[in-house]
């Protein structure tokens, strides 16, 4: 168990947990005062715990039961949702502190005079929002943070602890300032906030719901183990990650400078009067309540769990467990006794102390079952369609090497099973990365032949001419299949934006292609221009020099990538004219796209289609689709317009096109993904 990973759901179910205490406290302490019973605002409370239990058991086995990829677009949505909604909460607290027990009391007073029944349902409501807050937010914290143990304790201590003070302040034994324990800890629950965004973010991105999962701000997962105790530590605090994608360093930044900017640098607004008046809902309900004191607590306590119960027992039915497994430092799956054909799902209890990658392998060691991460401490269902043969689970755990369990065998089997999948190796990209380098070698002459004809045209003064080349050298560019940083700072020196430099276009690090692109259209003087055309063909020159090196440039690695976002990059950046500088060459940047994707498919199809051999074909159709979308807006003299130009039909035609083809590459990088234990 890693302790990092209790230290945000301690966090979370202190602050709210003494948050639903302190409204409890209030209603007792009002209902005390009037001389009335007590027990209609435990009854109250424990409806609003019944509800946030029942809220709980519905997320974890309805997510539970959802495809890996459902699971992560709806743990992504919850995730984003519950950060909104602690947002929210936390503004709204320093808002309403103030006048909180003052609206509690008055609302106390009004219940008691329509009866113990109304004060039932003003106790459930008042605290049901916290509590369905809380439980949104330890669970996404919780998936976060890949463990359910740690979390799970935190959460309790947290709740355990905001009890004990309560009952203090309820008793007088002890006096707390309410406004800096509140300040103080909403800091700090904004920091665990941007994680869960960040976490969440991820998930949407792996469940192909956000682009941008494979363009990473960083990766050291190679130069730090996730297992030390001091990245467990900060992960588990912040959700921080050793790889994280640009999109969640982007929204984990932004979140925290502008939430954290907005609350300590603003006063919180004066409360309004009448802010916490009761909806037209509650006051009804509340009516209705009256003095039916046991028949509204049933209802408030029992519905909950009736209708969650409900839900879960018609989902659809998990397959029976074929048994389960303990990975342990030592032992892969020690003393499986084996299962049978069919669907078979396996239950994996991850002892190590070690997160890992754990799978089911056939006789040729073809994947047909795997958990990518297992935390420590962790449990999970491994689920594979299994056939007649031989199989066996094998092991990879952070830091040593791979251990495998006794083969087991399947007999009985219709024979009518998936495909397994066979594992790329390093190698095995390394043999096709130098055909793609080859292929780069040969395209980037043309692009230095082109630059040659910019630097002529605008030494003679054809600023026209200037301007055919360029089209010509930012083609052949795009050709090269340089995507998402795939080049480093070589490919940034050739083709970068202006985005990310202090003053933009007129930043003196901007240069390349697009560099030139903005000076012919802006009037910029031919020898600034020549300078910076020079600027580029040494940036090319260095490309080449660093292709065969270890850099990223010659990473294989990254080929299994290129397949998908260099047209994920004409998405992005051309189609939505992020990239335009002045020519409006979107369209012809994306056919150029359009030409390289074609040739790193060609490259890798020795390692595609044995793994999927239906992709290629349809992949292939989908690229000529492209084309004829992107004919068919074409001048007469073959030359494209603008973005704007062809009409909204036109327009949707050629982003329709290239999003069914990303779709379908996308099976790419997962296919000729190289395991983590490989790479």
């Amino acid at each position: 168990m890693i302790w990092g990973d209790a230290v945000p759901n301690f966090l979370i179910g202190l602050r709210e947990g003494l948050e639903a205490g302190l409204i409890v406290s209030i209603l007792l302490a009002a209902v005390k005062k009037s001389g009335g019973s007590r027990v209609p605002v435990w009854l109250g409370a424990l409806g609003a715990a019944s509800l946030s239990v029942s809220f709980g058991a519905v997320l974890t086995f309805t997510t539970s039961e959802l495809s890996a990829t459902a699971r992560e677009v709806v743990a992504g949505t919850l995730s984003v949702l519950a950060v909104i909604l602690v947002t929210i909460m936390i503004f709204w607290m320093r808002r309403t502190a103030a006048s909180l027990s003052k609206s509690l009391r008055g609302d106390v007073e009004t219940a008691l005079a329509l009866g113990a029944g109304a004060l039932v349902l003003t106790a459930f409501f008042a605290v049901a929002r916290e509590g369905l807050e809380t439980t949104l937010f330890l669970w996404t914290a919780a998936r976060a943070s890949g463990d359910a143990v740690a979390p799970a304790i935190g959460a309790a201590i947290g709740l355990l602890v905001a009890f004990g003070i309560c009952v203090l302040l309820y008793r007088q034994a002890v006096r707390l300032d309410l406004g800096k324990f509140f300040r103080y800890t909403a800091v700090l629950l904004i920091v665990v906030a941007a994680g869960v965004l960040a976490y969440g973010l991820g998930d949407l991105q792996n469940g192909g719901v956000l682009p941008g999962r494979t363009w990473l701000a960083f990766d050291l997962s190679g130069t730090i183990s996730p297992d030390s105790w001091w990245v467990a530590l900060i992960s588990g605090v912040t959700n921080l990650a050793p790889k994280m994608t640009v999109l969640q360093v982007v929204a984990w930044i932004a979140y925290v400078v502008i939430v954290l900017g907005l609350f300590l640098g603003t006063k919180p607004p004066a409360p309004v009067a009448g802010a916490h008046d009761k909806g037209r809902f509650e006051a009804w309900a509340a009516r209705l309540a009256g003095r039916r004191t046991l028949p509204v607590a049933a209802v408030v306590v029992l519905v909950p769990l009736l209708v969650a119960g409900l839900i879960i027992a018609l989902l659809p039915a998990k397959p029976p467990a074929a048994g389960s497994v303990t990975v342990t430092a030592a032992d892969c799956a020690k003393g499986f006794s084996g299962a049978g054909p069919g669907l078979q799902r396996i239950t994996v209890t991850n002892k190590s102390g070690k997160s890992g990658e754990i799978t089911l392998v056939d006789s040729g060691d073809a994947v047909v079952g795997e958990i990518e991460t297992l935390g420590p401490a962790t449990t999970a269902d491994l689920s594979a369609t299994l056939g007649n043969g031989g199989y066996q689970f094998v092991c990879y755990l952070a830091g040593q090497k791979a251990t495998r369990s006794a083969q087991f065998t399947v007999t009985g089997g219709s024979g009518d099973t998936p495909k397994a999948v066979s594992r790329v190796t390093k190698d095995d990209l390394d043999g096709v990365n130098v055909k793609y380098q080859d292929y780069v070698l040969a395209v980037l002459p043309s692009v230095e032949e082109a630059l040659g004809r910019v630097k002529s045209a605008l030494t003679g003064g054809d600023t026209a001419g200037a301007k055919r080349a360029w089209l010509d050298a930012m083609t052949a560019w795009e050709r090269v299949g340089a995507s998402y940083n795939s080049f480093g700072d070589a490919g940034k020196a050739v083709a970068g934006l202006p985005d990310g430099f202090a003053d933009g276009v007129r930043d003196p690090e901007f240069s390349g292609i697009r560099r030139i692109e903005y000076g012919l259209y802006t009037g910029e003087p031919s020898a600034a221009l020549v300078t910076q055309v020079d600027k580029t063909l040494d940036g090319i020159a260095k490309v080449r020099k660093d292709l065969r090196t270890d850099d990223i440039a010659g990473d294989s690695t990254t080929l299994s990538l290129r397949g998908h976002e260099i047209l994920e990059d004409a998405l992005r950046d051309h189609l939505t004219g992020v990239s335009d500088q002045g020519a409006h060459a979107g369209y012809a940047a994306t056919a150029a796209d359009v030409d390289a994707t074609r040739k790193v498919l060609q490259i890798v199809e020795p390692l595609l289609t044995p793994r999927d051999p239906d992709l290629l074909p349809t992949a292939r159709r989908q690229l000529d689709d492209i084309v004829k979308a992107l004919d068919a807006v074409k001048r007469p003299d073959g030359t494209y317009p603008p973005l704007d130009a062809p009409t909204l039909a036109q327009r949707q035609k050629i982003n329709g096109t290239v999003g069914a083809a990303l779709e379908t590459l996308s099976a790419v990088p997962n296919l000729l993904e190289v395991p983590k234990h490989d790479g």
